[in-house]
């Protein structure tokens, strides 16, 4: 079996990424440099509660599966600072204040962990190699899901867990109206659910005026059957990178 570590130890600035999600963990060693996933993506389904210890052992799990000792970075769904959880919009009460770079160390053996807000990971990756890659302009990337995650760039620069899934629209949550969990169980037409997204946009550009919007989350594959449907004042792009970009911009979190 072909160690990473001693991949690293060749000089590649190749890491791990992996990808927490509400339904799956999904990881793969990336290099860095190009962005490019070095092996298949292997996907645990979340667990259920996903309990701070749980969510920790498969992402251990993930780890070993490509024999990994070397730097990880991981997406988390919720507000992180300096590796602390402090929101749980769509994940288990229980990591509310959690240290989930120390957590997330301890149960991979002590390698050392970076964690980051889900959304600004997936935004990251397409602005090092996506849709947002030379943009120095407002960009916002959008992730639809479980819930609604968003990053946000200007001149190329991120601004933190913005969290714009959680602006009001008639009296909801935008993601509790417009998420593609939403679409799904209430079984939206792409139609229907295009019309929620375009008066969620409108509230977004009339407090950011972003001159681009990147749209990701597993959905993305599909965005020819509802995105010339949103009508938004920026440009409406869906992402390159699709369901990879959060494993790549995890990656890149710790290079």
């Amino acid at each position: 079996m072909v160690t990473w570590c001693a991949i690293l130890a060749d000089g590649m600035a190749t890491r791990l990424g992996i990808d927490i999600g509400g339904t799956g963990i999904k990881g793969a060693p990336v290099d860095t440099a190009n962005g490019e996933l070095l092996a298949a993506r292997h996907r645990i389904p979340t667990p259920q509660p996903a309990t701070p210890g749980a969510v920790a052992e498969v992402v251990a799990e993930v780890a070993r599966h490509f024999d990994w000792t070397g730097p990880i970075g991981a997406t988390f769904p919720a507000v992180v600072k300096d590796g602390v959880v402090s929101t749980a919009a769509n994940v288990d009460q229980a990591w509310i204040g959690a240290d989930a770079a120390t957590l997330l160390s301890q149960a991979c053996a002590g390698a050392p962990v970076t964690v980051l807000n889900d959304a600004d990971a997936a935004g990251i990756a397409e602005m090092r190699f996506g849709a947002g890659r030379g943009r120095t302009d407002t960009v916002v990337m959008i992730t639809l899901g479980t819930g609604i995650g968003s990053a946000l760039f200007a001149k190329g620069e991120l601004f933190p867990n913005t969290e714009l899934g959680h602006l009001m629209i008639r009296g909801k949550e935008a993601e509790q109206r417009a998420s593609e969990s939403v679409r799904e169980r209430e079984g939206l037409s792409w139609k229907q659910w295009a019309k929620r997204l375009s008066e969620y946009f409108a509230h977004l550009e009339a407090l950011l005026w972003p001159d681009l919007i990147v749209i990701g989350g597993g959905v993305s594959k599909k965005h020819e059957k509802f995105l010339p449907l949103v009508r938004t004042r920026a440009e409406l792009v869906p992402a390159q990178l699709l369901n990879e970009a959060g494993i790549v911009g995890a990656a890149l979190s710790c290079t």
